[in-house]
Order: C-alpha cells, then sequence, then structure tokens
C-alpha cells in the first residue's frame, strides 16, 4: 500500500509542476511539459505517460491491474535512477485480489496529497507522507487488535514518553525504532519548547 501512496505522491506532485510549465509564466516561459529536465531541476521525479496517477486510476477496474501497477513502478525506477530498486513491483502476483487492488486505487486517489499554501503557490507538505503512512499503520494495528502492538505504537503514547523525556538536547536512541515515530516526536517537541533542531541527534 505505501508504494501505492508513494506513487500518487510522486504524480501529484508532477502534475502540479506540469500545470506551471504548460502556463509557461515567469521562469517557466517556453519551458516543455513533456521534457524531464524541466522537472529534475526542480527536484520533481519525472512520471512516465504510463505511470501516472489518471492512467492508473482509468485501468483500476481491469483485470489486468497489478501488471499496470507494477510496469508503473517499473518505468518510474528506469527514469529515476535515485529509485532503482526501491518501489514494489509485486502487484501482479496472483494471490492479490485485483478488485481489491482497484478499490483500493479509487480510494487512494480521494486523498489530495499536495497542499496549498493559503492562495500562493502550491507547494508538497512535507508531513504528509508521513501522515497518512501513520493512519495506515494505525489502522493496521487497530484491525489486528492486542498484537497490533508489537507493530506500531500509537503516537500519543510516543508524545507521552518523549514529554517524559524531554528530549532538549543530545542523543535520541531508540532501539525499536519502526516507523521513526520517536525521532519525529523528539522534533516537534524541541520546535514547540523554542529549542534548535541542530541540539539533537538521532
Amino acid at each position: 500500500m505505501c508504494g501505492l501512496i508513494f506513487l500518487k505522491y510522486i504524480s501529484d506532485t508532477f502534475e502540479e509542476h506540469r500545470a506551471k510549465l504548460i502556463a509557461g509564466q515567469g521562469d517557466y516561459a517556453g519551458a516543455n511539459p513533456e521534457d524531464p529536465d524541466e522537472y529534475k531541476a526542480e527536484n520533481v521525479f519525472w512520471v512516465p505517460l504510463e505511470a501516472r496517477w489518471p492512467n492508473l486510476q482509468a485501468n483500476a477496474r481491469q483485470p489486468s491491474i497489478g501488471k499496470t501497477v507494477d510496469d508503473a513502478m517499473v518505468a518510474i525506477e528506469r527514469d529515476n535512477p535515485r529509485l532503482k530498486g526501491v518501489l514494489p513491483k509485486d502487484y501482479a502476483r496472483p494471490g492479490l485480489d485485483k478488485q481489491r487492488l482497484g478499490e483500493l486505487i479509487d480510494v487512494i486517489a480521494t486523498i489530495e496529497l499536495t497542499a496549498a499554501s493559503e492562495g500562493e503557490k502550491t507547494h508538497r507538505s512535507v508531513d504528509l507522507l508521513g501522515r497518512v503512512y501513520e493512519y495506515f499503520l494505525t489502522r493496521f494495528a487497530s484491525a489486528e487488535g492486542k498484537n497490533g502492538g508489537q507493530f506500531y505504537t500509537p503516537s500519543c503514547v510516543v508524545r507521552c514518553l518523549v514529554e517524559m523525556l524531554a528530549p532538549y538536547k543530545g542523543r535520541i536512541y531508540d532501539p525499536a525504532c519502526g516507523s521513526g515515530g520517536m525521532f519525529v516526536q523528539s522534533e516537534k517537541f524541541v520546535e514547540s519548547h523554542g529549542g534548535k533542531i541542530g541540539d539533537i541527534s538521532i
């Protein structure tokens, strides 16, 4: 699931930048919206046509959706060497219910993964992917019942631990690090108490 969310995120970010290139205003005057270098120059992943989210969603109800998603992951890795070998490519496996995969794609399509800044230019929300990931982890843990706790510690518990530890400076060590919640909450603690992020390390 995280692979699909990441795919939606980079596709949304790509489309957001593509709209600026098509508008062609200011620095983007005369820019080619189909030139990968226009995206790389802005630290935006190039998303080939077959990997763009509208294409995946248009094929979400097809029996071949698993292969379509796998092909999208391969295409993104091919065109973005930094992602080589990172993305999951197991959506076509026989044990995965393709109807549910299509339904999941439709659900993820409703999530807005880019955020507007009060009418100014749009920007990617730094914490948005983390919050989406945390949401799904929480749902997974609650679906697993008492055994879910071995995979995930609720953020309210982590926040309480961080408040008790009060990590203003020094090193933070989390020997049972899963999703990195202790580190995230420690950074939030320092920021909310007027400290400097550079005073802590993980």
